[in-house]
């Protein structure tokens, strides 16, 4: 029988906390073509967050009067009956984006661990890319028309959860071109790059947009369609290099391929083991699921507040959208230094109290005009990136050597570009309401629910904070 006493001569089983990942990299010299090629992933698909997602193609097409039905146009913009409708529409887009969360919630660890297992992270980053570029094709389809908005919502929250998926794997191989005297800066550098290239794919919306299209005609929406294929084309030019210059991780040593859902069983394990050996590293996940869904929400649905709202053109939300991406990507490469000289926790309690305080000044001195968003606005986008730069950061400082894609996987669960919570809420408060300005408290709310949680949250710096021994009985 088992003693529960632990007898003299029983000696003391270490339970030894995990390498991690990047402990393996101290003192390694990566090339400059390796990280750079890492980083320019972010620039190539940028333009599906910057144009597609947040300040063109949803916010200026999708949203807009193209899809309501005739008759509650006619009413005019003064009319509660067309003020309800484009609410419609907004909360649709939420709606759609809430699915796409809750899909990323259950594929991406799972895939994320099948990845680590099999060392084939490289396919999964090219099939999530690929898979997300045939979205973008796809939108030419969706024409000005009530009956196309559906596809049109539906071909975005299916890019998210492909975008996530290629996500999660371009994430964990952060690590074989990082070191942890870099880490900071290379993630930052990744997204600022990711910024400017949103930048350049907004600039040539507004040359085309002057040049009034060299004469093609707009009409059935035909000039957001070709924005999309545009940025299509874009990902597919930049995109590839990480494929052929980064070196893949090897798979994690020790563990069978299982089915798909045996996988599930086998992710209940490891996160019951992350909870033993890594207790920071589960604390961690929880947080930040819940802040950077908050920090999606802002990208995702910060352009419809400025076109609904504030009453912004189509120009000047584009000329906005320039504006953010500038200070975004600029604060997130200089911040990306404060993260490896600092801490990237203290980067992130700083700028979520920032986003919250900026984000209820949007929504109460709305009545001051488009100042506030302005100002509010460009606050929020200059919190944003250096926020999920240094989250990103962080986690790559406590995963564990052979858990990268999986414990990203855990990360991806509530999405980089919109997830179910920030999107559950918007949804909820619009239709309640039935003006889109509210829908910003619940983007709020999320952010300042996960400053609470990351406050806790021991620095990456700290020694491991989980049971570092035990003692087993003898039998």
């Amino acid at each position: 029988m088992t003693d529960a006493t632990p007898r003299p001569d029983s000696p003391a089983v270490p339970v030894v906390p995990p390498t991690m990942g990047l402990e393996l990299q101290e003192g390694v010299r990566i090339p400059r073509r390796q990280v750079f090629s890492w980083a320019l992933w972010d620039w190539g698909t940028q333009p599906f967050n910057t144009v597609i997602l947040t300040f063109v193609f949803t916010a200026l097409y999708l949203t807009t009067e193209s899809f309501l039905d005739p008759a509650v146009v006619a009413l005019g913009e003064n009319d509660p009956a067309y003020e309800r409708g484009l609410a419609d529409l907004t909360s649709g887009v939420g709606l759609w984006n809430t699915l796409a969360g809750l899909l990323i919630l259950v594929l991406a660890p799972v895939l994320g661990q099948r990845a680590d297992v099999t060392g084939r992270r490289k396919a999964w980053l090219a099939g999530g890319t690929v898979g997300m570029v045939l979205c973008m094709l796809a939108l030419w389809f969706v024409e000005a028309d009530p009956a196309y908005f559906v596809l049109g919502a539906a071909l975005i929250g299916l890019g998210s959860v492909l975008n996530e998926i290629a996500g999660v794997n371009y994430n964990a191989m952060m690590v074989s071109v990082a070191t942890p005297k870099t880490v900071g800066k290379v993630s930052g550098l990744g997204w600022g790059l990711g910024y400017v290239g949103g930048i350049l794919a907004l600039l040539f919306v507004v040359i085309a947009n002057g040049a009034d299209w060299w004469g093609m005609p707009t009409d059935n929406g035909l000039a957001f369609r070709v924005i999309a294929v545009g940025c299509a084309l874009w990902a597919l030019a930049f995109a590839w290099p990480i494929l052929v210059f980064v070196p893949e991780l090897p798979p994690t040593k020790g563990r069978a391929k299982v089915g798909f859902f045996a996988s599930y069983v086998v992710l209940f394990r490891d996160v019951r083991g992350l909870w033993r050996t890594s207790r920071r590293t589960f604390w961690f996940l929880l947080a930040s699921a819940v802040f950077r869904d908050g920090l999606s929400g802002v990208f995702a649905f910060g352009a419809i507040i400025g076109g609904v709202s504030f009453g912004f053109s189509a120009d000047q939300v584009i000329v906005f959208g320039i504006a953010a991406n500038l200070v975004a990507g600029i604060s997130t490469v200089l911040v990306g230094f404060a993260d490896d000289r600092f801490g990237p926790r203290s980067v992130i309690l700083s700028t979520l109290s920032v986003i919250v305080v900026a984000g209820l000044a949007v929504v109460f001195l709305r009545d001051l005009g488009p100042i506030v968003y302005w100002v509010g606005g460009l606050v929020l986008s200059a919190c944003v990136g250096p926020a999920q730069a240094a989250s990103r950061s962080y986690l790559a400082r406590v995963t564990p050597a052979g858990k990268e894609s999986e414990i990203f996987g855990l990360y991806a669960t509530t999405g980089r570009a919109s997830s179910w919570m920030s999107s559950a809420l918007w949804t909820i408060t619009i239709a309640v309401t039935g003006a889109t300005i509210w829908g910003t408290l619940g983007i709020v709310a999320v952010v300042l629910l996960g400053l609470v949680l990351m406050w806790f949250v021991p620095d990456a710096s700290d020694a491991p904070d989980g049971p570092v021994a035990e003692t087993r009985a003898a039998v």
